[in-house]
């Protein structure tokens, strides 16, 4: 089994590390990058397309059958934003997404990210985590063949990244410290992407995965 896989999130710097390790990847054929403005990558392996509105692909919809993969890395920070804001950007737009590609590609395995501390009783205190873990809940829900939920915390960005927010560059130097510390707490963003090919291409008995599941899943793609 080959991987064809939809990528959301490829500027960001988590969809732009998943991009970087998929495309090196022997088992991975082809990648779709999904975006408003281009991720600047080229490779044989890559298609890119530019769209606008994320709460309607209808104009997108040949385009994106045949793919058995979603690896969905979009994603904002909810500093500064309402509740129903950050619900219609977080919640609203990840389910219309998501329940396109499961009508279109059945067979698809769904790679969602959401993070560490997300609340899947939906009742805590935390704004943001309440909302990621209705996402969560609800994408499990989608007729997927199968979805894992991602739960990475502070992640070592991938050499040769462009998009890497200013914390993410302090944690690169004292990780293994950091790994040592807090083990349920950081990983590799290669992890993050090796681990998103496995599940993908073998699945895993666990649907929601943190930081240790995900460090253990991208040791067995080695």
């Amino acid at each position: 089994m080959k991987i064809n896989a939809i990528v959301f999130g490829a500027t960001g710097m988590v969809g732009e590390g998943v991009l970087m390790e998929a495309l090196k990847h022997e088992q991975v054929e082809s990648m779709l990058v999904i975006g408003r403005r281009s991720c600047k990558v080229s490779h044989p392996k890559l298609k890119e397309i530019i769209h606008h509105d994320f709460y309607n692909f209808s104009s997108l919809k040949d385009q994106l059958k045949g793919y058995n993969a979603c690896f969905f890395c979009l994603g904002v920070s909810s500093v500064g934003m309402k509740e129903a804001e950050y619900t219609h950007i977080t919640y609203d737009l990840t389910m219309h997404v998501a329940a396109t590609l499961s009508k279109l590609n059945p067979d698809m395995t769904f790679c969602y990210v959401s993070g560490d501390g997300t609340d899947s009783t939906e009742h805590g205190r935390l704004m943001w985590a309440r909302v990621k873990g209705k996402t969560e809940n609800d994408l499990s829900n989608l007729p997927f063949k199968a979805i894992y939920l991602f739960r990475p915390g502070l992640m070592k960005p991938m050499k040769g990244q462009k998009n890497v927010k200013a914390i993410f560059k302090i944690v690169a130097w004292p990780y293994l410290l950091l790994k040592f510390l807090f083990p349920n707490r950081v990983c590799k963003l290669q992890e993050v992407g090796l681990a998103m090919i496995r599940v993908s291409l073998d699945g895993f008995p666990k649907r929601v995965l943190g930081n240790r599941d995900i460090t253990s899943i991208a040791k067995m793609s080695n």
